[in-house]
């Protein structure tokens, strides 16, 4: 990637954070627009890499917070992602030299952009989570124990409100109940960290890989069996490493309620295969795993990522619907989930997904 993010580039980086979203993040559509119009506005984004940025940097992260279904209706603004941030620097006093997306995923890749074109603050190539997951304690920032707040909010009528609780676990319900109660969408800035402290625990590189494989998705046609080991070879240079078709099937339920701020619920797929039974999909925000009869053949913290069969694009958890057919790909997770850290973090998330 060019150390500038242009206007062109969106559509790619869009269609890259969707597929790693693995279903949650918010659908990329609107947000794409939304950063068009921004770029338009503001010029292109810089974006630089994690190493590039000096040890004594001031990061800050930023992004939506609620459920991804609410996103569908409660359209967002070209300059609340810029406001955010300028009202966190007047929160702590210091402009930030540096911002980081809290997820890869979906709407949340693309949010950050408009803010760094908009302030003229670069934006590091690296997200907290390097897919999409549900709650601030699964960031990797709150992994390695930096603080979330002093933090600040912003609801969509552009009212402020401040954070400031002792850890991560007091912080989670505290925003969420704040995008409850503005409407069920909100964006947030938080997280502030050092530079060195960003390097150590960033998933590098997500925005380019996400340009490269939205290019592809673009760019190519197929459906998701013809894709599959072009997707595994880019996968393969990657931080994930591993990527394989698991299974196809016809959707043949999808229940969805918003229960807390989250939206959860399950997927029935009718399997392309003659005799094999129906798989199941758990969901919380994202799809966190697939079973078949008695047997787990997916689940968190790997990425499962449910794509449109004939045409392999991914297909966010809120625009599921009856009667779709679908591939579903599992990709490899992150070292930063595999540690004993990452998993304690996750511990909840996967007893749900197991269930």
């Amino acid at each position: 990637m060019t150390n500038q993010i242009t206007l062109d580039m969106l559509d790619d980086i869009a269609a890259g954070a969707a597929f790693l979203a693995t279903g949650g993040g918010g659908d990329p559509y609107l947000a794409c627009l939304c950063a068009k119009e921004g770029l338009k506005a503001y010029g292109p984004a810089t974006i630089i890499a994690p190493d590039a940025l000096a040890d004594d940097a001031f990061v800050i992260a930023i992004g939506g917070v609620g459920a991804p279904t609410t996103s569908l209706e409660l359209l967002p603004s070209v300059d609340e992602a810029a406001r955010v941030v300028e009202a966190y620097a007047e929160h702590v006093g210091r402009r930030p030299d540096a911002l980081v997306s809290f997820e890869i995923g979906g709407a949340n890749s693309l949010i950050p952009m408009v803010a760094a074109a908009a302030l003229d603050i670069p934006l590091v190539d690296g997200d907290g989570m390097g897919r999409a997951l549900p709650e601030a304690t699964m960031m990797t920032y709150a992994i390695a124990g930096i603080a979330p707040t002093p933090a600040v909010g912003l609801d969509y009528a552009g009212n402020v409100e401040r954070f400031d609780v002792p850890d991560v676990q007091a912080y989670e319900p505290v925003i969420r109940r704040f995008a409850i109660e503005r409407g069920g969408m909100a964006v947030s800035a938080e997280f502030g960290m050092s530079g060195a402290e960003l390097k150590a625990c960033i998933v590098p590189e997500t925005v380019s890989l996400s340009q490269r494989l939205g290019a592809y998705l673009r760019s190519d046609e197929g459906n998701a069996e013809d894709r599959e080991l072009s997707l595994a070879k880019l996968f393969e240079g990657s931080i994930y490493g591993q990527l394989d078709l698991i299974a196809s099937g016809l959707v043949t339920d999808y229940t969805s309620t918003v229960v807390g701020g989250y939206d959860v619920g399950q997927a029935v797929i009718e399997s392309s295969v003659a005799g094999e039974l129906p798989m199941k999909v758990s969901v919380k925000n994202e799809y966190l795993s697939v079973r078949q009869g008695e047997a787990l053949i997916a689940c968190l913290p790997d990425l499962i990522t449910i794509v449109d069969f004939e045409t392999g694009w991914p297909i966010n958890a809120e625009r599921l619907r009856f009667g779709m057919r679908v591939g579903i790909f599992r990709i490899g997770s992150p070292e930063h989930y595999s540690s004993p850290e990452g998993l304690a973090c996750l511990k909840d998330l996967i007893a749900v997904a197991q269930s």
